[in-house]
C-alpha cells in the first residue's frame, strides 16, 4: 500500500509501499481494549432495500507489517472469532498450518473494492505520529440527489515518553462541489484518549459523507500535557475518491 508524505509548504508528494494485513481480533482480547470506545469494526453500504443501512464487520481490524509480532499456537483455532472457522481450515501440512476456504475466497472477491487499503498518509507532530486510512463505502441516493460515503481508520501514537492527551479535533473537509466544512470538536469518538509509555496508541474509525463524488480532509488535533500546556498535531491531507466508474455497493455477506 503506499504511504504519501510531504513536507510543509512542500508540493511533492513521495510515496512508498506500506504492507497492510486485515486481521481478526480475538475476542478474548476485546474486554482489555480499554481504549476504544467500541471494537474496531470494518463497514460498508448495505444492500439498496434500505438507504440508510450500514453493514458493519466487527472485530476486524488493519495492522501496519511493522507493528506485527510473531505468533504460534498449536491449538486448531488459535483466535477466537465467530469467522475464523468459517475463513480458515486447519491443515498441519501446511506452514502455518491452516488455508483458505472457499467461503473466505469468495468473501474476499465479492467485497473486495470495499476492503481494499489504497493509501496510507502518515505524519509526526512533536513526537506524535497520525496515520490516516480513508476507504471508500459506495454511493446513496436521496432527495434526488447523490450522496458519497467514506469510512477512514485514525491512528494516533505517541513515540515520547511525555504522556499526553487528546483534548479537541479541528477538520476542514472540502467537497468537490465547492463545499469547505469546520468541524470542531472536543475529543473523538466520545473519547479523549491518554498516550502514554504505557498505552502508547489509539486507534478509532469514523465516517463522513460528500454529496460530491470526491474532496479532501485535513485538519488538527490538539494534545494537552501534564504542565497544562497545549499543541497542535497535524492530520495529514487526504483524498476522499469515489472511483465510482469501478465499483458498484455490494449486496450484503449471506452464508
Amino acid at each position: 500500500r503506499s504511504e504519501n508524505t510531504a513536507g510543509h509548504g512542500s508540493k511533492e508528494v513521495k510515496g512508498k509501499t506500506h504492507t497492510y494485513y486485515q486481521v481478526l481480533i480475538d475476542a478474548r482480547d476485546c474486554p482489555h481494549i480499554s481504549q476504544r470506545s467500541q471494537t474496531e469494526a470494518v463497514t460498508f453500504l448495505a444492500n439498496h432495500d434500505d438507504s440508510r443501512a450500514l453493514y458493519a464487520i466487527p472485530g476486524l481490524d488493519y495492522v501496519s507489517h511493522e507493528d506485527i509480532l510473531p505468533y504460534s499456537s498449536t491449538d486448531q483455532v488459535p483466535i477466537q472469532h465467530e469467522l475464523f472457522e468459517r475463513f480458515l481450515m486447519y491443515d498441519q501440512t501446511k506452514v502455518p498450518p491452516f488455508v483458505a476456504r472457499d467461503t473466505l475466497c469468495a468473501w474476499q472477491e465479492k467485497n473486495h473494492p470495499w476492503l481494499e487499503l489504497s493509501d496510507v498518509h502518515r505524519e509526526t507532530t512533536e513526537n506524535i505520529r497520525v496515520t490516516v486510512i480513508p476507504f471508500y463505502m459506495g454511493m446513496r441516493e436521496a432527495q434526488n440527489s447523490h450522496v458519497y460515503w467514506w469510512r477512514y481508520c485514525i491512528r494516533l501514537e505517541n513515540l515520547d515518553s511525555e504522556v499526553v492527551q487528546l483534548r479537541e479535533r479541528h477538520w476542514r473537509i472540502f467537497s468537490l462541489s465547492g463545499t469547505l466544512e469546520t468541524v470542531r470538536g472536543r475529543g473523538v469518538v466520545g473519547r479523549e484518549p491518554v498516550l502514554s509509555k504505557e498505552q502508547p496508541a489509539f486507534q478509532y474509525s469514523s465516517h463522513v459523507s460528500l454529496q460530491a463524488s470526491s474532496g479532501h480532509m485535513w485538519g488538527t488535533f490538539r494534545f494537552e500535557r501534564p504542565d497544562g500546556s497545549h499543541f497542535d498535531v497535524r492530520i495529514p491531507p487526504f483524498s476522499l475518491e469515489s472511483n465510482k466508474d469501478e465499483k458498484t455497493p455490494p449486496s450484503g455477506l449471506h452464508w
